[in-house]
């Protein structure tokens, strides 16, 4: 394995693993269904929402069909993903994928163990209020960022590896 694939599964691994952990934490540490929400700073708490859907709480599913279609795109997408972080030998690009990768495999499974992902942190200032996200929608976000910005460099997406 080449240092840069090393790298990308190391950090869809890492993404994966504080995902999963900082909802447990939450979930059964600080039991947050039970004890409710509580506040960081005067912009930032952290609260219980079970999203149903994917992202901004689009395209919610209340049906088991629909739950496990959700589950199977979310193991899915990233065996194509991981696919196109193998062959690449950019670095930016290889960082992006894992990112999405280790994102979308914490958001599936939650919707595998739970029926819905674990979404927490509420960004708020007066009264705009920002949705509820967790660690692998972060990392989903920043992923897709960093293959937008790729994706307008000179030369992007010419280098790929075999």
């Amino acid at each position: 394995m080449t240092p840069l694939r090393r790298f990308g599964v190391v950090l869809a691994v890492l993404v994966l693993l504080i995902d999963q952990a900082s909802k447990l934490w939450l979930l059964f540490g600080a039991r947050l269904a039970e004890e409710g929400p509580f506040q960081l700073t005067s912009f930032l708490e952290i609260v219980l929402a079970w999203n149903r859907g994917i992202s901004y709480g689009l395209f919610q599913q209340s049906t088991d069909i629909g739950r496990w279609l959700l589950v199977a795109v979310s193991f899915l997408a990233p065996i194509w993903l991981g696919r196109w972080m193998w062959r690449s030998a950019d670095r930016l690009t290889v960082a992006s994928l894992a990112l999405i990768i280790g994102g979308a495999l914490g958001n599936g499974i939650d919707r595998a163990v739970y029926g819905a992902v674990v979404d927490f942190v509420h960004v708020h200032v007066g009264s705009f209020s920002w949705y509820i996200f967790n660690v692998a929608d972060a990392a989903i976000v920043v992923g897709v960022a960093g293959l937008l910005y790729e994706s307008f460099r000179p030369g992007a997406g010419k280098t790929v590896s075999h």
